[in-house]
């Protein structure tokens, strides 16, 4: 039979004590996960994206063609939305750009070459309107350019990187981890054509089919978003200052 032990009053930790264990508790809390688009080396494995055929891109080069864009660019209300501009390579060196300004339908895409004065006045009217939901990428880049080319506030627009962000997603998640996360689908981007010169008189097919098709990804993962009720029937839409 063991002897009886003593009797000693144990003296309570501080970390024992009731605020201690509280803190404790809190700092077990896990955090809201936050999740990473796909690599591209995952994106490169899905199946590509078809996108915009050649003969479902249009160039307007006339007033008349530029009316007739407008027009039903505005009946449709909502259109896939980006720019291109001739890159710049010594520091230091300003870009002139917006180059070329492309909107994106749902069978379709305008591509504005902005050195015609009669596509520059086309897309100052679809930039400032409030009638057309503009969706696209990092449009915040973008209307630095626009504002400094236009004299004109980007407005009406739905920046699918913010909504992905409020998804969880970190950072910009960019077109081409979208298409993957939504549509498992690749979406194929040659840096040669990303970084040519978008000031030509003349783009090259590979461009102008580029310059559609970035449009018209973004387009088409905002429809997929809704009709999957990821994103809220108001979307969360800005308008650039």
């Amino acid at each position: 039979m063991s002897e009886p032990r003593p009797n000693h009053r144990r003296r309570r930790s501080a970390s024992a004590s009731p605020n201690s264990r509280a803190n404790r508790n809190v700092s077990t809390i896990p955090k809201k996960a936050r999740l990473m688009g796909p690599s591209k080396e995952e994106v490169a494995l899905l199946p590509a994206f078809s996108g915009v055929s050649p003969d479902q891109v249009i160039v307007p080069a006339t007033e008349v063609e530029c009316k007739n864009a407008v027009d039903e660019i505005f009946r449709a209300g909502i259109a896939g939305f980006d720019t291109e501009a001739k890159p710049t390579f010594r520091v230091g060196q300003k870009s002139h750009g917006p180059h070329v300004v492309q909107f994106a339908l749902t069978d379709k895409a305008f591509i504005f070459q902005l050195y015609r004065s009669e596509c520059e006045k086309a897309c100052a009217e679809i930039i400032a309107s409030e009638k057309v939901l503009k969706v696209g990428f990092g449009l915040k880049n973008d209307h630095t350019q626009i504002r400094r080319r236009f004299g004109l506030a980007l407005k009406h627009v739905l920046d699918l990187d913010q909504v992905f962000h409020k998804r969880g997603y970190q950072g910009q998640i960019g077109v081409r981890g979208a298409m993957g996360v939504v549509l498992k689908q690749c979406f194929k981007k040659s840096k040669s054509t990303t970084t040519s010169n978008w000031a030509l008189r003349v783009l090259s097919p590979r461009q102008l089919l580029y310059a559609a098709n970035d449009a018209y990804a973004a387009l088409k993962i905002q429809e997929a978003l809704q009709a999957e009720a990821n994103l809220d029937q108001r979307p969360p839409v800005n308008s650039y200052k």
